[in-house]
């Protein structure tokens, strides 16, 4: 199994469990995400959801190369790409607060799975990037697409996707990106997190999360975000990004 579903206390936990690969998204991790959205998008017990991946390295690494490097044109990959940005909307846009306990890196489309999130609870050791841009393709599941809606300097947003690099914790807070960051332990960074929101009763943050979401359903979140994966898709089957796979595989041998 890729990965774990908890409930506990009216908290709905996801964890990635494949730390030998960094927590790498394949076909059964975004599996895992569509059935634990589908427990609990219409549970009114839930008060939170934690997003976060098994051990100290990765929170995740995006998307797994070994299942989805051999998409040769867009209208192979294009499956993928708009899966992925369904589930992202879907995170988005939950009745309850979502939380990305951003244990390690979080870089591509792990990024965007984070961004995806209400909050960003970050290791003061990780580190985050939209990275696609090295692989010379955007970022397909939607996340550039919640960054911009989110608040932020429109410069600064742009330079987190538009360099490819990856940012320290430090820098993830001063961007904006980083909601806040912990050190040690990520269980009881958590719940420290937690805590003050526990004492209010669920239906006030699911009622501000209702407001904040109105918003983006009014303006089409969900189109855009799946003309992001379009646009990425016409770039996987290009020749700049092909090659820049197998660099990156190559590399990684």
């Amino acid at each position: 199994m890729s990965f774990s579903i908890l409930i506990e206390n009216s908290i709905a936990y996801f964890t990635i469990t494949r730390p030998e690969m960094r927590n790498a998204i394949n076909y059964d991790v975004m599996g895992g995400l569509e059935e634990f959205l589908d427990r609990i998008e219409d549970d009114p017990e839930i008060s939170f959801a934690v997003i976060t991946g098994e051990g100290e390295r990765a929170f995740c690494s995006g998307g797994d190369l070994s299942d989805f490097h051999g998409f040769q044109t867009a209208e192979d990959a294009w499956p993928m790409l708009s899966r992925g940005a369904n589930i992202l909307y879907r995170i988005a846009t939950l009745p309850m607060p979502t939380v990305a306990v951003v244990n390690g890196a979080a870089v591509g489309g792990g990024c965007e799975l984070a961004t995806a999130c209400d909050y960003r609870l970050v290791s003061n050791q990780a580190k985050a990037g939209f990275i696609q841009g090295t692989l010379a393709i955007t970022s397909g599941w939607g996340g550039a697409t919640l960054l911009f809606e989110k608040n932020g300097p429109h410069d600064q947003l742009m330079m987190l996707t538009s360099r490819a690099s990856v940012h320290s914790a430090e820098e993830l807070k001063q961007l904006g990106w980083a909601t806040e960051l912990y050190r040690g332990d990520a269980d009881t960074a958590l719940e420290q997190f937690l805590a003050p929101m526990l004492k209010v009763h669920r239906n006030v943050h699911r009622a501000y999360k209702t407001i904040a979401t109105k918003k983006w359903k009014a303006a089409e979140l969900q189109q855009a975000m799946q003309e992001e994966a379009r646009v990425c898709s016409v770039l996987w089957e290009s020749d700049a990004h092909h090659e820049a796979v197998q660099r990156f595989l190559t590399k990684s041998k």
